[in-house]
């Protein structure tokens, strides 16, 4: 872990070592360790926690809640919201490596990169064009993020395939939880192809037959019954009674469906998936024809 002396520390948040000192005493941060000789050596991360969030009330009190609330370290949610605001891709690389390096992918995904995303979002019942160009940032940054992951996921090592429909729109924050779910179910040893629901049924024969799906996930809420309907006819006529489940709202709650309905949290709804496929009844590969 990176430290830095006194000296260093105050030059950082723009202060004297003597002010620096008395916030140590006063509030007990930042709190220091001392080197063998005695010296103070502050945490690099716990500084520059404190330098943003001083930076952005200007009241050293709420400045230290702010930094000890978000935590250092690991990287957090609030610090990666801050890059993305400021535009700052670097900075986001950053601190999703850092975060990468003591967490799990998944818990990366979930617990900073969409909460992250997520908190940038204004009223979601707004139009694309109505978000801030912050939100646009970060929705793009993640994105690509979550596709450069997928393409580093290990292969395939589980027989049971999964087709994702996304009928998520542009700049809707499903998008993002579509990609995710796609990666963990990468992850977890699952064949996966996500495909637009604009795409023809009657053109979906190859698709079908190379992957032999299990499982049909309709992500996203985005398209129309009629739509959704035709492709999950198709995957029917090709390869049988596949299963068929909901993650984010694709089909209207009205009490009567008996789609399975998926958490709306990836982590969640990919295990559920993979303990929904993982059945008996799942255990051979289904027989796609032409259609």
């Amino acid at each position: 872990m990176s430290v830095i002396r006194t000296n260093a520390a105050a030059e950082m948040l723009g202060v004297s070592p003597n002010t620096l000192r008395s916030w140590e005493r006063r509030f007990s941060y930042p709190s220091p360790r001392r080197s063998e000789g005695g010296h103070r050596q502050f945490e690099l991360a716990e500084i520059e926690a404190l330098r943003r969030a001083f930076a952005q009330t200007n009241n050293i009190s709420s400045a230290i809640s702010i930094a000890r609330e978000r935590g250092t370290g690991m990287g957090s949610a609030g610090g990666l919201r801050e890059a993305l605001e400021a535009f700052d891709h670097e900075r986001a690389d950053r601190l999703l490596e850092e975060s990468l390096a003591v967490r799990s992918v998944e818990r990366t995904v979930e617990s900073m990169l969409l909460d992250a995303v997520q908190a940038l979002l204004g009223d979601c019942t707004a139009e694309p064009h109505n978000q801030s160009p912050e939100y646009g940032f970060a929705w793009r940054y993640a994105g690509g993020w979550l596709a450069a992951a997928q393409r580093v996921a290990p292969p395939a090592t589980r027989e049971q395939g999964v087709v994702i429909f996304d009928a998520s729109r542009p700049l809707d924050i499903d998008t993002l939880y579509v990609q995710a779910l796609e990666l963990f179910l990468r992850r977890a040893g699952l064949r996966v192809l996500t495909l637009p629901v604009e795409l023809q049924a009657a053109k979906l024969s190859n698709a079908l037959r190379a992957l032999r799906p299990q499982a049909v996930v309709l992500g996203g809420a985005g398209a129309s019954l009629d739509a959704l309907g035709r492709l999950v006819y198709a995957v029917r006529q090709s390869c049988g009674q596949v299963q068929v489940l909901d993650y984010r709202g694709a089909l209207p709650d009205t009490g009567a469906s008996m789609v399975t309905r998926l958490e709306s949290e990836p982590q969640a709804a990919a295990t559920a998936l993979c303990e929904e496929i993982a059945g008996p009844q799942a255990a051979a590969p289904s027989r796609c024809r032409a259609m």
